[in-house]
């Protein structure tokens, strides 16, 4: 393979993302690496959530960071290999106390089109919250209502649109459904980008 091929898998809280990474990887064999989300892992770890102005916007420099250098490690060490990375540096957009404003990007010293040119696609599931399903369960670190989650589920949406190679799983009443037609998704877009699966 001769460029190496970087898919972001994101969406909105309880969209079964992580779930969907994992089992893509499991599908799909060693071709795939996935690239665990960055803010689970800290908030998991211990980092602090609160909900002052100064905390949120100290958490999602963190989640950015560490995100990028995830990436990077693994770019580095599987140079041969698709990464699927559960959530991008972009993300934290939605995040950010001040919303969708520039100055999420300004803040990290980059901008929305450096960052969404660092992914080749973009793979993205709709949160369950938007049909109306609980959120509840699966990721311990999530603290968001299903009303937060579609929110940020739309907000999210928004970014991610501009990104040339967008694919959209809306909810679905059947997860297996919703992963069935994302691994069509992840399948048809490696082929897209001359890395078939």
């Amino acid at each position: 393979m001769g460029k190496r091929i970087r898919i972001v898998v994101t969406g909105g809280p309880g969209g079964g993302k992580s779930t969907a990474a994992e089992l893509f990887r499991r599908e799909l064999g060693e071709r795939v690496i996935v690239v665990p989300e960055s803010a689970t892992m800290l908030f998991a770890g211990g980092f602090p959530r609160h909900p002052t102005l100064l905390a949120q916007e100290s958490a999602q420099r963190a989640i950015f960071h560490v995100q990028r250098n995830l990436e990077d490690v693994q770019a580095a060490q599987y140079p041969d290999r698709l990464l699927l990375c559960d959530r991008g540096t972009v993300d934290g957009a939605a995040y950010w106390p001040e919303g969708l404003a520039p100055g999420y990007f300004e803040a990290m010293g980059t901008s929305l089109e450096t960052e969404l040119a660092r992914y080749d696609g973009v793979i993205f599931f709709q949160t369950a919250a938007a049909g109306g399903h609980s959120i509840e369960g699966g990721n311990p670190t999530r603290v968001e209502s299903n009303a937060q989650a579609t929110r940020l589920d739309e907000a999210l949406q928004a970014i991610w649109r501009q990104h040339p190679r967008f694919a959209f799983i809306p909810n679905h009443r059947s997860f297996m459904a919703k992963l069935t037609q994302g691994i069509g998704a992840l399948t048809e877009m490696a082929s897209t980008l001359g890395f078939p699966l």
